[in-house]
């Protein structure tokens, strides 16, 4: 169980700030003390105190001491300890960025002996381990690590090891992706070789690890997490990169957006994974405002391995597998569900399921089998111990065309759902189908890329529809960066191979990305807030690929603002975007009134000291505005309006926006109406004198009679351009027609 409630104010150094945790401690076993009877059961039922910026605590309770804890007045909210999933070279270059450490490459930490710029003064974090023999070892690049697993051993028991020790290989490729230095001779067994190096090279680091062996699907539990964001904000860290989530939740029950909310609030970018749960709508995690939401699409570079038939035709597949097949022979082919094994069931059998396949069936053949539910790699491995020689790996319809080069155990291709209709169709009908896998290579400039990756959580947020997520989608598809040497590149139990590189896919991978970038524009623009950065980053996105056509999803089809948000981010323009959408703590606190909170849990989230609890004060810590404005007015880079109404009648939302480019300068809008809505902006040109100064515009929605779909979300963009072409402010325009006929509010119909 986690209790939130008032942050701690920042105290003086030293003594004092330590006796004021103390008192905040104290606080907490009375407070809970006075629920359970005592301060001994208090103290012995509390495993973390939230004494720093953030006032709370966790601890094992009784369902109905829980609920007795909720009713005080001074208590914001009481939640269960929820678990939540990982969201597990070439993709800087990608991205345009400059090659000589002022911009991104690919990455890979630095090593102890680089010569590097001591931690800043400013720097309070620390390097911990369980033992005492100083297993991590900082140096002026890693300056901080710690763990957290209190949290976790509450509800699954040990955490082995209980280390900051990264034994499956995932914080340390986020990391080096988001700020490793320069490494030469970067490859995974030979495939993508080149110079390593992360978004902001320059960085220094810290790892704050909160994952450990999945239990039940849940890996990372909330009351680590909040642990972790209160000691990143207390240590000075500038940017966070978070790559795991869970199901969407309201804010006030969600430890990411509680801890990110006191970590935005002081100044941290906290960018956050998206989720791995496409293509399905409405999928999309990590939703609060003040973050920063990733979705993941592909690079330039592809690892082709073709599956040559025997009759000549040959069929491009993607794979990073280093072990070849006998040169100019060909092997049976033959699908899953033929070799079925009499135990199994056809749908086990499809997918590849361990202990699924008739080894006498398989023995020296070439095995297709279907993606879906267990690892692609885990397939590879099913057909290696019935005794198969390959495995073609064929999408399902949702993937499409979305082709993953992995690590396999053994001669391998992913290849597409049309590729795959096609084989199966040509094995079915022929008995003595055969064919060989090439062994892959690296092709750079592939196209069309990016395109949206199949598995990346799509919109709209279904926690609060006014606020479009994801915001931005960067490189998340076959990524290749540093990883440890704990574990096998597949992550699996059976893999005894390591490796210093490994090529990884999720909206974990395309997190850093951002997160590299927000560094690099903090350490430009140090006067900028999280909101300033975020601004920057969507607004000067684009939304077509490498052939000039708009970007597409996995089936090849037009993707939407629910897939990439803004659009495929952009480093080098993000760094002068002319015009930003700010925000602070008080548009936060505006946008929580609109969401019905009132004013005493607001006040008590925002401020006032832990040990004040019992002090006699009736007066409000904050007070919600008389009229509160509407969610959709929050200052943010997109627009979305999901209650047009139907009737023509306007629907009209506010923002504004602060030159932080030459001055004097004017901007003209341009807008494409989303299908079945017109869109009009007043004023239409914005004149600013000087640099710092802003303006304020509104945004009318009107349904235009017999042109809409009720109920169907539509996209549009809205285009600030300066006369000079030189920057060109777009946010994407989301708008729903109400349906007040519907009676089933459970579909998402997107257009």
């Amino acid at each position: 169980m986690l209790c939130t409630s008032a942050p701690t104010r920042n105290g003086r150094e030293g003594a004092a700030l330590a006796a004021k945790q103390e008192r905040a401690r104290s606080s907490h076993y009375q407070f809970l003390g006075s629920v359970l009877g005592s301060e001994e059961k208090a103290q012995d039922a509390i495993f973390y105190s939230y004494t720093k910026y953030i006032n709370g605590f966790a601890a094992t309770l009784e369902e109905e001491d829980a609920m007795e804890v909720s009713k005080h007045p001074s208590v914001i909210s009481v939640f269960p300890n929820r678990g939540r999933k990982l969201h597990t070279t070439r993709s800087w270059e990608f991205l345009g960025m400059e090659k000589d450490g002022r911009g991104c490459g690919r990455r890979r930490a630095a090593s102890a002996t680089t010569a590097w710029a001591p931690a800043p003064a400013r720097w309070r974090g620390v390097c911990h381990d369980q033992s005492s023999d100083a297993q991590v070892r900082c140096n002026r690049k890693l300056i901080g690590a710690q763990y957290f697993n209190k949290g976790y051993m509450a509800t699954a028991g040990q955490a082995n090891p209980a280390s900051t020790r990264d034994s499956d290989g995932h914080g340390t490729h986020t990391l080096s992706t988001a700020a490793g230095r320069f490494v030469p001779g970067a490859n995974l067994f030979g495939y993508g070789n080149g110079t390593a190096k992360g978004g902001a090279p320059g960085a220094h680091v810290a790892a704050y690890k909160v994952c450990w062996r999945p239990v039940n699907g849940s890996e990372c539990f909330d009351a680590d997490i909040i642990a972790a964001f209160d000691a990143a904000i207390h240590d000075g860290v500038d940017v966070l990169s978070v790559s795991l989530g869970g199901a969407p939740a309201e804010y006030f029950n969600d430890g990411v957006a509680i801890g990110s909310f006191h970590a935005v609030r002081n100044g941290v970018t906290v960018v956050c994974s998206a989720g791995n749960s496409g293509p399905g709508a409405g999928t999309v995690s990590n939703t609060a405002p003040w973050l920063v939401t990733v979705g993941a699409s592909t690079v330039d570079r592809e690892f082709p391995a073709y599956l040559v038939l025997g009759n000549k035709k040959r069929i491009k597949g993607q794979s990073l597998s280093p072990v070849p097949l006998a040169a100019n022979k060909h092997y049976q082919l033959i699908g899953s569900e033929e070799a079925k094994a009499a135990n199994a069931t056809v749908a086990q059998a499809q997918l590849c399921i361990q202990g699924s396949l008739d080894k006498t069936k398989v023995k020296g053949k070439i095995v297709v089998c279907m993606r879906g539910k267990n690892a692609r790699v885990e397939k590879g491995e099913t057909v290696h111990r019935a005794g198969g020689v390959g495995l073609v790996l064929a999408n399902d319809e949702a993937t499409g065309n979305e082709m993953i080069a992995d690590a396999h155990v053994l001669p391998a291709t992913h290849i597409t759902y049309s590729d795959g209709i096609a084989l199966l169709a040509y094995v079915n009908s022929n008995r003595l189908a055969s064919g060989y896998i090439t062994v892959p290579s690296t092709a750079l400039e592939t196209k069309p890329a990016p395109f949206m990756a199949a598995f990346s959580s799509q919109g709209p947020n279904t926690v609060t529809p006014q606020i479009l997520k994801p915001d931005i989608t960067a490189p998340g598809v076959s990524i290749l960066a540093a990883f440890t040497g704990l574990a096998g590149p597949t992550g699996l139990a059976f893999d005894s191979r390591r490796v210093l590189f490994n090529s990884e896919s999720g909206t974990s991978m395309s997190c850093p990305h951002v997160a590299g970038i927000a560094g690099l524009l903090k350490a430009l623009h140090p006067d900028w807030s999280p909101a300033a950065i975020k601004s920057a980053i969507m607004t000067t996105a684009r939304v077509r690929d490498n052939t000039k056509q708009p970007m597409r999803n996995s089936s090849f089809l037009p993707a939407t603002p629910f897939g990439y948000g803004a659009g495929h981010v952009q480093p080098n323009r993000a760094a002068d975007p002319g015009l930003v959408y700010d925000m602070g703590a008080a548009d936060y606190l505006r946008f929580l009134c609109a969401l019905g909170y009132n004013s005493s849990v607001i006040g008590t989230f925002m401020g006032g000291q832990p040990d004040d609890s019992d002090r006699q004060n009736t007066t409000p810590l904050y007070a919600c505005p008389a009229m509160p404005p509407k969610v959709e007015d929050l200052n943010y880079p997109s627009v979305a309006v999901p209650h047009v109404s139907p009737s023509g009648e306007p629907r009209t939302v506010t923002r504004r926006v602060r030159n932080v480019g030459a001055a004097p300068a004017v901007y003209d809008v341009r807008v494409h109406e989303p299908r079945g809505v017109s869109v009009s902006v007043r004023p239409s040109r914005l004149e600013f004198a000087a640099a710092g100064e802003e303006k304020e515009f509104a945004v009318t929605f009107r349904a235009k009679e017999g042109s809409f779909l009720p109920g169907e979300y539509v996209f549009g963009r809205m285009v600030w351009a300066d006369g000079a072409g030189r920057h060109r402010v777009r946010s994407p325009l989301v708008a729903r027609v109400a349906d007040h006929h519907r009676t089933n509010k459970t579909g998402i119909s997107v257009a």
